[in-house]
């Protein structure tokens, strides 16, 4: 290219990063205000701005992809344009503090122009433009405390970095509370071994709490250490748990859970402190957690690719019932499975291909209470077709053939969801023989659908199989073609009658629900239905539905702590 051609790509890449930045300045000001919402026990407007976050992506990147059809005459560009326009870029990049956020921003340019059907890394960072080594930032995102004080003064210190613009209730009380838990954790000789307390500088505010997140290093050993904080209903601080077991750091960081708000300029070096407290979870995991979805996405892809290189198994259909609507297939090797809606679907299904995106977009929009996985969705994705099982690619051409075509030696699918694998929960419930472990699935089960109630979702079909059950025994809800707000369905009791034609004779409108018919299909096994029933019998009572779509209704916001009740500090309200 002509060294006066140059000017154009430099122009449409600068544009490009002025619409990240101020993406991302906009990203930030919803999140700073989460402090101030949290302690005016702003709950709704709170919800409103967990919302509002979500569409910021979508919105900046329409804003720069109209900006650039408005400079420049797209289709009249070669590659040599693009290939200079992404090194112009690149070259914009250096030192900047949210640069792999900011190359994801700009796939997103590349692929909306090019409708996904150019998936180049010479015009796109398919692969990172560099190697990020944490620490390289660290001081920018940790506080560091004296671990040579008194747990007590520690503790002190803590509270005296971490402010809030309200009182505490009982602060005394809760750092007595903290110190007597941090020894029931640690013995004297390992508390004395402490060598660093480091904890993250953003506050993660969710919902009705907000953490404190760290770690307390050793000379063996290092543990998570999290202040978890909620508000009293006079507005008052108090301390609700400590965590330092990554177990519980897991499930407050679960994919079924809504995006943290935690405002940072370093979300590379905060996604990497957390991968040390979290080794388990993916990378692409935690940005999601962090709000940052997208990126996310980009992450998870480059994980997937590179799993692929250094795998062999088979793309094959999913462990489970057949689905309705979605055709579902996985990698065995790898952790997420691929859904795709199907062309047709069965009889008693009434809905529409687009009512089907509705309603995981409306998952997407709302507090999914650690009970609705995350569910991405993804176009023109890409697979080998040497790895595609036979049987799989026949069931895809006879259930999905709109959704999926053979260009070469790849298979490309215009339109999926991916979402973390879990084991069906009737394939679970089939297997397993532990009464315990069957009593905990049934009692999970059943709340879970209480917990998605009161998030104000109604989950329609609810047959066991449309659940899965997580590797920790959490069950989460994951099939949503038939879900709803619940104010949009009447829960009616069955009519009490002598006569055996009173059914017959029954006017059920599209949306009357009858909760005491639910025993009959939610579990198959009458062993299973009596379980469920002593467990959760007022899920098969109208008056209990109506009293949870009543709450629902109300505009109140649900707070469920992320951890096991027997982690919650002792605590009289004053």
């Amino acid at each position: 290219m002509k060294p006066a051609e140059h000017q154009p790509a430099q122009k449409i890449a600068f544009r490009i990063i002025q619409h990240f930045d101020k993406s991302y300045r906009w990203f930030s000001r919803i999140t700073r205000g989460a402090q101030e919402r949290f302690e005016k026990g702003q709950w709704q407007e709170t919800v409103r701005a967990s919302k509002e976050r979500i569409t910021v992506y979508e919105q900046s990147l329409s804003e720069a992809v109209a900006d650039i059809y408005h400079d420049l005459t797209v289709h009249q560009k070669n590659d040599v344009f693009w290939r200079t326009m992404k090194q112009a870029y690149f070259s914009l990049l250096e030192g900047h503090p949210q640069f792999e956020l900011a190359e994801t921003f700009y796939n997103s340019v590349i692929g909306r122009i090019f409708k996904h059907r150019k998936i180049d890394n010479s015009v796109m960072f398919l692969l990172p433009s560099r190697c990020y080594l944490p620490g390289r930032d660290r001081e920018k995102v940790i506080n560091s405390f004296d671990p040579t004080t008194t747990v007590a003064q520690m503790y002190e210190a803590i509270f005296h970095v971490y402010r809030f613009n309200i009182p505490f209730e009982d602060k005394a009380r809760d750092i007595n509370n903290l110190d007597v838990a941090l020894r029931k954790r640690l013995s004297k000789a390992q508390l004395a071994s402490v060598t660093a307390v480091e904890m993250l500088k953003p506050v993660f505010y969710r919902s009705k709490a907000a953490y404190v997140i760290g770690r307390i290093c050793m000379p063996d050993e290092t543990l998570p250490f999290v202040i978890a904080l909620q508000t009293s209903t006079r507005q008052a601080l108090f301390v609700d748990a400590l965590l330092t077991d990554r177990k519980d750091l897991s499930i407050i960081f679960g994919f079924a859970r809504s995006y943290f708000m935690a405002d940072t300029l370093y979300p590379a070096e905060v996604a990497a402190f957390l991968q040390e407290l979290l080794p388990h979870k993916k990378h692409f995991e935690l940005y999601m957690a962090l709000g940052h979805f997208k990126h996310g996405k980009t992450v998870f892809y480059r994980n997937f690719l590179h799993h692929q290189e250094h795998s062999t198994d088979l793309f094959e259909a999913a462990p489970g019932t057949r689905g309705l609507v979605m055709m579902v297939f996985h990698l065995p090797s790898y952790g997420v499975v691929f859904k795709i809606i199907k062309d047709e679907f069965a009889e008693s299904k009434k809905i529409t291909r687009d009512h089907v995106k509705s309603c995981y977009k409306l998952v997407k929009m709302s507090d999914r209470v650690g009970r609705m996985a995350d569910t991405h969705e993804y176009v023109n994705f890409r697979f080998p077709l040497a790895r595609i099982a036979p049987e799989l690619l026949q069931e895809l051409h006879d259930t999905c053939a709109s959704s999926v075509k053979i260009v070469g030696d790849e298979l490309i699918i215009s339109h999926l969801y991916i979402e973390r694998k879990m084991t069906p929960l009737n394939l679970y419930l089939d297997q397993e023989t532990d009464p315990k472990k069957v009593r905990s699935a049934i009692d999970e089960l059943g709340t879970c659908i209480k917990q998605i109630a009161l998030a104000n979702i109604f989950p329609g079909d609810m047959l066991h199989k449309n659940f899965g059950i997580t590797r920790l025994g959490r069950v989460i809800f994951y099939d949503y073609d038939e879900i709803c707000l619940m104010k949009d369905r009447n829960f009616r009791e069955l009519p009490k009658s002598d006569d055996p034609y009173a059914m017959d004779t029954l006017s059920v409108a599209p949306d009357d629900v009858f909760p005491e018919q639910f025993e009959h299909f939610i579990v198959g096994k009458k062993h299973l239905k009596e379980l469920l029933k002593s467990l959760h019998g007022d899920l098969m009572t109208a008056s209990y539905w109506r009293e949870l779509q009543t709450i629902a209704g109300s505009g109140a916001v649900p707070n469920f702590t992320p951890y096991d009740a027997s982690a919650r500090l002792p605590r009289e309200e004053v």
